[in-house]
């Protein structure tokens, strides 16, 4: 892999120039010779340099369906809309709504997403062309498990040589998924070392249920089948008792924080300040465009900081570098990847934004700028594993992607019933 030499970029408003090689940064020093064999990209002063964005719970071919399904309670909406459209739904069409749903992470500034969707070995295609980071899911569902343990065998299999994509088990929900394939989920869990992804206490209804089914909450409920360590995402956990941050905590599990979602199906609002207080390791997710509407982590720490606000009543909670950092660092560790600190031996995973954008141009605090008031529009390029996905705004084609996707959506409004 061919050297690189970030010249006259900013990091924490100093000038320096960064290398980067075999995907890690090699140096960052006020002045760094350049030599015949680097790619130099000279950021004029104008760019400051900060970690990028791991979307900690995503179902990315969920684009084809962006505007489907609109305004309705969640399981409505999931039982009478999303699932009977994404049955019509093939590999060919998934691997498309996957393609654009990563350019659109991209240019807002994300380089790994945690997905859990349909035909997963389709999604492999998606993120190796655009050259990503994943972590793609083996899905388990009551009532397609023949379907779906082909698919995960597929998957296996077309992700084993690719470099930044990893895969791991994700049960749907407790309500999806029947106790004996939870129970066999732990055993595989214990062999094979992979990592869990399962929605969890995402409305009061599943925790009703799951405490009357079981006489337990759904945290415990999945604690008592061994399923919670650091190996496991979480996504929603709006509704937790103090007992269940507890056992959160201990397992050093994770919390995918999506608060568009959560509020846009009502779902609730993640208390943010108990959590943390707790000891939680707290993530942040845009989960699917069906019911977010975008995929922006900007947009996602917005929310995510303001809603720890309201809910706690004190303004003090949810601080830009702790919203920051649950975007960034948390999710990172939870992928694997050595992120977060832009030093010699961090993955070079990198954005690079404007700051002289009309967003970001006060200057008085990037982090808090990046938190409260940044759009996509003040990433100019980012970097994964040491190699551009978006270069000066570019994203290597993304008008025949965007082209393409569009007649996969038309097809599917002309063979779907809403």
């Amino acid at each position: 892999m061919k050297k690189m030499l970030l010249k006259n970029v900013l990091l924490n408003g100093s000038n320096v120039c960064i290398t980067i090689e075999n995907g890690k940064i090699t140096a960052a020093a006020p002045d760094i010779p350049q030599t015949p064999d680097m790619e130099v990209f000279d950021g004029q002063g104008k760019l400051g340099v900060l970690p990028p964005f791991y979307n900690a719970h995503n179902h990315a071919a969920m684009t084809l369906l962006r505007s489907y399904a609109e305004d309705m309670e969640l399981f409505d909406w999931l039982s009478n809309h999303i699932w009977p459209a994404e049955a019509k739904l093939s590999a060919e069409d998934i691997y498309i709504g996957t393609k654009l749903a990563a350019m659109e992470m991209i240019r807002s500034g994300t380089v790994w997403f945690n997905d859990s969707y349909w035909h997963p070995e389709a999604a492999v295609r998606a993120v190796r062309e655009t050259g990503m980071r994943a972590t793609l899911g083996m899905l388990y569902l009551n009532g397609v498990s023949d379907d779906a343990a082909r698919a995960n065998e597929l998957l296996i299999e077309a992700a084993q040589d690719v470099d930044l994509i990893s895969v791991s088990h994700t049960p749907h929900a407790i309500y999806t998924v029947d106790k004996p394939t939870l129970q066999n989920i732990a055993k595989m869990l214990e062999k094979d070392g992979r990592r869990l992804h399962i929605h969890v206490s995402e409305t009061a209804k599943e925790v009703a249920d799951c405490q009357k089914e079981h006489g337990m909450t759904p945290v415990e409920y999945l604690d008592s089948l061994g399923l919670l360590s650091e190996r496991a995402m979480l996504a929603h956990c709006v509704h937790l008792s103090d007992r269940d941050r507890e056992i959160i905590a201990e397992r050093q599990a994770y919390i995918a924080h999506n608060p568009v979602s959560n509020m846009k199906l009502c779902s609730g609002m993640f208390d943010f300040e108990k959590a943390q207080a707790a000891g939680c390791r707290i993530a942040i997710g845009t989960d699917g465009t069906s019911s977010n509407n975008n995929l922006s982590m900007l947009d996602e720490m917005k929310c995510a900081a303001l809603t720890a606000k309201v809910v706690s009543g004190k303004p003090t909670a949810g601080r830009n570098l702790d919203i920051f950092r649950a975007a960034t660092v948390t999710g990172a560790r939870y992928a694997g990847v050595q992120s977060g600190c832009i030093a010699p031996g961090y993955v070079a995973d990198l954005l690079l934004v404007e700051l002289d954008h009309l967003l970001l141009s006060a200057g008085h605090d990037l982090y808090a700028d990046m938190v409260y008031a940044a759009d996509a529009g003040v990433i100019n390029s980012v970097i994964c594993n040491g190699k551009f996905l978006m270069k000066n705004h570019i994203i290597p084609g993304e008008t025949e992607t965007i082209a393409e996707f569009r007649k996969v959506c038309k097809k599917l409004r002309q063979t779907v019933k809403r």
